[in-house]
């Protein structure tokens, strides 16, 4: 969709910058289903396991598993996680938290600045959204049940911690916690640059202070590095927030490109995969038939926000003639310029459920470009594989998702297997890491990314 995008406008073939970089696939199964979600996915990338749907860094058995980052930085590496979802978000947990269940993002947070994690402080970098999940519950827009403080925690444990862009463009001391937003970041196509770095902008930040911190030091760096939101915007059925994400995950892969050619006294290798398929998306359909197919993503000319936005708009709508509001501030920002009849009547319809009436103006948009989706989830597709720098042509061909963790861990050199011993002596460290009951949650029984190491 993004190569068709870019071929529209400028009539170029040149492709994508990710193109050159393709070397293989990886196989997405989890230990409990054909469909994994996002959790198992990262935890068979930080850990090297299968394990359920659901299940961060923790076997089937609801284990506590190691991971390549707390390896790496047992080992004297400076770690980073950077993303564009909530930094508690299931991706970035599961390579420094433990927990049979990755809605406990509370948990989550305080296990990632080190205070409930039995290892301590295992990363040095954490950039992304999510700052809900580490203020007290008293504190506005709080998703936090307690008075836990965890900014202030972060704190007491050495991190700098900051919340703005201004702070962002200086340089911060390590270790640093940057939270941009309460909840995910913007989608790409809505950020507001004043106040959101970009997905390059944070990797690159992040690359360049990892460099500086251990420039002279016998070990380099690990960072994951996640362009979250091209998932949120497959479950929600949503082509624009979808292309503008790819784009800039896009540009974010040509930076680190560029990055490693430009400090060959660093020698790094790049791997990045998705954690898996999301939205079952095709392009173009039949008309009357062969040859008469059609695709236009010529409709994303005029398409200027995201479907989460637009629908935040509407809802918050306080005007009385509904139908003028609907066509000229939320149909056509988003590209459809002549809604019909019943589109209109739906929308004001749909108006107060924000999801569902995104998931509906998504479709509409998607009908006109002929775009069509499977599903509002994942599917079981494998998922492209792209590489750069040293050794990566080792790692060329179609796998596991299982064997990501034990190429990093061949690259720098980890044995995980005493980081587990070491997390399994006494499980107790984490209050809600305990073994639900017998029908607490059905899902445990038996979810963009962009993954950069030095």
């Amino acid at each position: 969709m993004a190569r068709d995008w870019i071929h529209w406008g400028d009539n170029s073939t040149k492709g994508l910058p990710i193109d050159g970089m393709v070397i293989g696939q990886i196989r997405t199964r989890s230990d409990d289903s054909y469909v994994t979600d996002s959790a198992s996915s990262a935890t068979a990338y930080s850990c090297g396991i299968k394990t359920f749907n659901g299940g961060i860094a923790v076997d089937s058995d609801q284990e506590p598993c190691g991971t390549v980052l707390e390896a790496a930085k047992l080992k004297g590496y400076m770690t980073g996680l950077i993303v564009t979802s909530r930094i508690t978000h299931a991706t970035p947990a599961s390579y420094v938290a433990h927990i049979y269940d990755r809605d406990k993002e509370a948990n989550i947070a305080l296990q990632e600045i080190g205070y409930t994690h039995p290892l301590g402080r295992t990363v040095d970098i954490l950039m992304g959204g999510g700052r809900c999940y580490f203020t007290p519950r008293k504190t506005a827009s709080s998703c936090r049940k307690d008075d836990v403080d965890a900014l202030a925690i972060a704190k007491t444990l050495g991190y700098t911690v900051f919340e703005d862009r201004t702070t962002f463009d200086k340089d911060v001391k390590l270790p640093y916690l940057g939270l941009f937003t309460q909840d995910h970041m913007s989608y790409e196509i809505d950020r507001d640059p004043k106040k959101e770095p970009s997905l390059t902008e944070m990797a690159i930040k992040g690359l360049n202070d990892l460099y500086k911190a251990t420039k002279g030091s016998k070990e380099g760096f690990f960072v994951m590095v996640e362009a979250s939101r091209i998932d949120h915007a497959g479950h929600a059925n949503d082509p624009t927030g979808h292309l503008h994400d790819i784009l800039e995950y896009n540009r974010a892969m040509d930076a680190m490109r560029e990055w490693i050619d430009e400090h060959d006294d660093s020698p790094t290798v790049l791997i990045s995969t998705a954690d898996h398929e999301c939205g079952g998306l095709t392009l173009g359909y039949q008309l009357d038939g062969p040859p008469d197919y059609w695709f236009s993503p010529g409709y994303f000319a005029g398409s200027k926000n995201s479907t989460e936005k637009l629908s935040r708009a509407w809802k918050a709508a306080t005007t009385t003639d509904l139908d003028r509001y609907v066509r000229e501030n939320i149909f056509k920002p988003y590209g459809i310029m002549s809604p019909s009849r019943d589109e209109i009547s739906r929308a004001i319809a749909l108006r107060n459920t924000t999801s569902g009436f995104g998931i509906f103006l998504g479709q509409a948009f998607s009908e006109r470009l002929g775009v069509h989706w499977a599903t509002l989830g994942h599917s079981a597709v494998d998922v492209t594989l792209y590489g750069y720098g040293v050794n990566h042509e080792d790692f060329a061909g179609q796998h596991e998702n299982t064997e990501v963790a034990e190429f990093v861990a061949e690259q720098l050199d980890l044995e995980l297997d005493s980081i587990t011993e070491r997390l399994r002596k006494n499980t107790s460290w984490v209050k809600d890491n305990v073994k639900p009951q017998p029908g607490e949650s059905a899902r445990l029984k038996g979810r963009d990314v962009a993954r950069h190491h030095h």
